[in-house]
């Protein structure tokens, strides 16, 4: 069953499902504006219940995908290799299939860098291994490793949700 949290405020926020906040619930059909609660108020609570419902569905809590290809390109390659990941980054960012795709450079060693690619399903790095931005990043970062790439897959856990990868003002939505 559906709750909305307590008819309370919170900072002038309308506090939404009371699984997604551990608030005090009250059920959703017994959720109807009282006197205390002016329409919009109650707008307001309802249009969050909604958006806590779509986030929590089970087609929201897909069993994410996650690989990390760690890379090792020779010395003085970082800015081609760069240019090229980010410029597939981007095209992937756009992907159907993709729920996140970062680049991401270490701090002590400017030659190594990760790729975490987090999939929505299955079947989604086999699809983005067949793009023609990733076969043209392929072909273009090839003579620049210096040892080949490493993928490690991972199960996701937190967040939990496909809009938990979204990031709204740096706060996640999980």
């Amino acid at each position: 069953m559906w709750k909305l949290a307590s008819a309370t405020r919170s900072r002038g926020v309308v506090r939404g499902c009371a699984s997604c906040y551990g608030a005090p619930s009250i059920s959703v059909a017994n959720a109807a504006p009282s006197k205390l609660l002016t329409q919009t108020y109650a707008l307001e609570l309802k249009s969050r219940l909604l958006i806590c419902r779509a986030v929590s569905s089970p087609v929201a809590r897909a069993n994410l995908k996650i690989v990390h290809v760690f890379v090792s390109v020779k010395p003085g390659r970082e800015g081609d290799f760069l240019s090229a990941s980010l410029e597939n980054a981007r095209a992937s960012s756009r992907e159907p299939g993709i729920a996140r795709f970062d680049v991401i450079q270490q701090e002590d060693d400017p030659t190594k860098f990760v790729l975490v690619e987090v999939y929505k399903s299955d079947g989604a790095p086999a699809a983005h291994k067949k793009t023609d931005h990733y076969l043209a990043w392929r072909a273009a970062v090839e003579d620049m490793m210096a040892e080949p790439r490493k993928a490690i897959k991972y199960k996701n856990i937190f967040p939990a949700t496909i809009s938990g990868w979204d990031y709204v003002d740096g706060v996640s939505l999980d």
